[in-house]
């Protein structure tokens, strides 16, 4: 089953990891979003003539990055077609909320399950990156359709994705399958991150830390909870984060659902 979800929605690209149509999950009233209107994905920058042939006849709108300066810099997303591009940090520019995230050495002894999950935690509140995108977002004529990715198209695109779903009316445990396919859509680069982590980790310490870094149902609903622990509902989250009232959200959700 999940092979045949992975296919569906995967597209068939030569240099671009875990690029995914996030069209087709079904919503609590019973529509779906529309395919070829919001994509998410790790970074693009290795992206072949072919792949951005076959990428142009979506006729995207925006690319909307996640990532800070630095990974931006060393890894530039191309031009497509006439897609505009923006770029937020997440995590700010100064790494607010994954203070060790790009310092390999720093940041492979240092992991733990326990502070990515207060990653998570700290990414949905108070967040200029998702503020900016979701404003977008709300704007759906103006800009779909739309890319949104990282570096691995995991867990800054997991959450962006999880923010956009729930706004559409997706079920959390949907949501949450969806988001837990990039373990499958990522092996090949989580064997690149890993061989790199064997630079400082060996035996035991290395084999935690691949158990660990893989997603963890408990990464997003860290992000979840903390919604609702500072906010009561998500729909009260959408009013005061991203003033996205009951208004907006019907027309995004009639202009992406069918």
């Amino acid at each position: 089953m999940e092979s045949m979800v992975v296919s569906e929605q995967l597209l068939p690209l030569k240099g671009a990891y875990n690029f995914r149509d996030m069209g087709g999950l079904k919503t609590h009233d019973g529509r779906k979003v529309k395919k070829g209107l919001i994509f998410r994905s790790a970074d693009l920058t290795g992206l072949t003539a072919e792949d951005i042939r076959y990428l142009k006849t979506f006729d995207f709108r925006l690319i909307y990055d996640y990532r800070d300066k630095a990974e931006a810099d060393q890894r530039p997303d191309p031009q497509i077609g006439r897609e505009r591009h923006e770029r937020v940090a997440v995590n700010g520019e100064d790494k607010a909320t994954a203070h060790s995230e790009w310092e390999p050495e720093t940041f492979y002894k240092t992991f733990t399950r326990e502070k990515f999950t207060q990653v998570y935690e700290q990414m949905p509140i108070r967040n200029a990156s998702y503020r900016r995108m979701m404003s977008l977002v709300a704007q759906p004529e103006k800009n779909m359709p739309f890319v949104h990715h990282c570096a691995g198209g995991r867990d800054r695109t997991g959450v962006g994705a999880m923010l956009i779903l729930t706004t559409l009316g997706v079920p959390f445990e949907t949501i949450m399958d969806d988001y837990m396919l990039s373990n499958l859509t990522l092996v090949d680069y989580h064997k690149e991150l890993f061989e790199e982590a064997s630079q400082y980790l060996t035996g035991r310490a290395l084999k935690q830390f691949e158990e660990d870094f893989s997603l963890h149902e408990e990464f997003l609903e860290a992000s979840m909870d903390s919604i609702i622990a500072a906010y009561g509902t998500f729909d009260h989250y959408l009013t005061m984060e991203f003033r996205i009232t009951s208004d907006v959200r019907e027309r995004i959700k009639n202009f992406c659902l069918e």
